[in-house]
């Protein structure tokens, strides 16, 4: 019988890592679904410092959902471990990692670098990165870029399809049929998918017919604000914090959901209602995806593009032409010198890193701010503090009050939720074994309750197809 082992994203959301071993007339094949960065504190740390060698030397191919950190950030550790084999991806997906994968590196070779010369002061031996540049080289020569839709042979003569899953750019549901047994048994992984009230993206495919799913389950506690009451409330939140002379800052993911903020932010403008003078993105990488978007417009929803077109006049670059690109660190810096009437969206989305700690540094204590968190934020990491209403924080070392207001928005997540969740796995007509992946406990129990027969596994637990 062919095997599936559970090896990530297993009682928390990130760190996305399944292991298919396939029964074959010429012995067992080794795949790989998802080789996904931990995200959010300390434990992460440890679980992605794990070694990888063994799975490298074993692995024949690998299977990618999406280009988000917690499903492809390990991908580069797993080639500088020894990995040589093919990378399945979307074609929008293999676009993404080239940035994504690249700019992970370069701020985990800044992070390093800092946390080196500390533990040279103190005496400590000095740390490696996870990976370096090379390795992302070497990681984006292996992509093999495939259509939604189109079956591809793997090794086990498993067949792999893509479905659009609606989440990002070039995000896929996996289908992948795989004999086992003397039968062909059928496989889908969710990976994320999307939340159909979003703009841009396309709504998330339906199937009919699985042997087993294994399913995302971050927001299967609750379900997501109407999109109008999100939109009002956002709208709000920018006039108060212009009344009270603050900046606003938004902490964001990079990919998806900046570009939706500045979306929103773009039809506010045009309807009236956005009455501060400045909008910067400042993020490198933020500002690479976007042109991508921009470039890949054929693939995103047509409905939400033309309301932006008509606004501007059928002209992209007045969609938002209060925003300003900053690209470099002294950019950056400048706007720290702007103490009110400026909206700042800055990576990394759980405020794990990246220029937003910054901004925080400088407006944290300032009741005026307003920092608005519009997407998770996972266990451990200093953005799930602030929603938590953590009254002290420590920011790049300094321990600072949090005297700002922090709002968070749920109703802008790029995720499913718990009705959408239900909905998607009630689309299969022949009751697939279910198993709740990317969620944290409580979540994935709440949804399990809510009418889905579905079985909860541990990390490590390996089951028969």
């Amino acid at each position: 019988m062919s095997t599936l082992t559970f090896q990530g994203a297993v009682g928390e959301v990130t760190g996305s890592r399944y292991l298919l071993e396939v029964d074959g007339d010429a012995g067992t094949h080794s795949l790989l679904l998802e080789c996904g960065l931990h995200q959010g504190g300390p434990d992460a740390d440890r679980a992605n410092a794990k070694p990888l060698g063994a799975l490298a030397g074993r692995v024949e191919a690998v299977v990618l959902s999406h280009g988000h950190l917690d499903h492809s950030g390990l991908l580069p550790k797993l080639v500088r471990e020894g990995y040589r084999g093919p990378i399945h991806c979307t074609r929008d997906t293999a676009e993404l990692l080239e940035i994504m994968l690249e700019d992970a590196a370069f701020v985990m070779a800044k992070d390093i670098e800092w946390e080196n010369k500390w533990r040279q002061r103190a005496d400590k031996p000095l740390i490696e990165p996870l990976y370096e540049l090379e390795d992302v080289e070497k990681t984006l020569s292996l992509c093999v870029p495939q259509p939604y839709g189109q079956p591809v042979q793997l090794p086990g003569e498993v067949t792999l399809v893509f479905r659009d899953a609606g989440h990002i750019l070039g995000s896929a549901i996996v289908e992948l049929r795989v004999p086992s047994g003397g039968r062909q048994r059928h496989l889908v992984f969710s990976g994320d998918l999307g939340n159909p009230s979003s703009v841009l993206m396309k709504d998330p495919e339906t199937l009919h017919e699985a042997d087993l799913v294994l399913m995302e389950s971050t927001y299967g506690v609750r379900d997501h604000r109407p999109l109008d009451e999100t939109l009002e409330e956002f709208a709000q939140v920018l006039d108060d914090a212009l009344a009270a002379g603050g900046n606003v800052l938004i902490p964001a993911f990079a990919v998806g959901r900046t570009q939706e903020i500045l979306y929103h932010l773009s039809v506010l403008y045009h309807a009236g209602r956005l009455k501060q003078q400045l909008v910067f993105l400042d993020s490198p990488m933020a500002i690479r995806v976007t042109e991508l978007y921009n470039r890949k417009r054929k693939s995103l929803n047509r409905e939400d593009l033309k309301v932006l077109n008509i606004a501007a006049h059928g002209d992209p670059s007045h969609y938002l032409p209060i925003l300003r690109l900053t690209r470099t660190v002294e950019e950056s810096m400048a706007i720290n010198r702007i103490h009110g009437g400026a909206i700042v969206i800055a990576g990394a989305g759980m405020c794990t890193g990246g220029r937003i700690l910054h901004h925080l540094r400088y407006n944290l204590a300032r009741p005026s701010t307003r920092v608005v968190i519009v997407g998770f934020q996972a266990a451990g990491s200093l953005g799930r503090a602030l929603v938590d209403g953590a009254e002290r924080v420590k920011v790049l070392g300094e321990e600072l009050p949090v005297k700002a207001k922090v709002h968070t928005i749920g109703g802008f997540s790029a995720h499913a939720g718990q009705s959408q969740l239900v909905s998607w796995a009630g689309a299969f007509r022949n009751r697939p074994r279910f198993y709740l992946v990317h969620g944290e406990p409580g979540a994935q129990q709440a949804l399990a309750d809510a009418d889905i027969d579905a079985a909860i596994p541990a990390y490590g637990d390996r089951i028969e197809l």
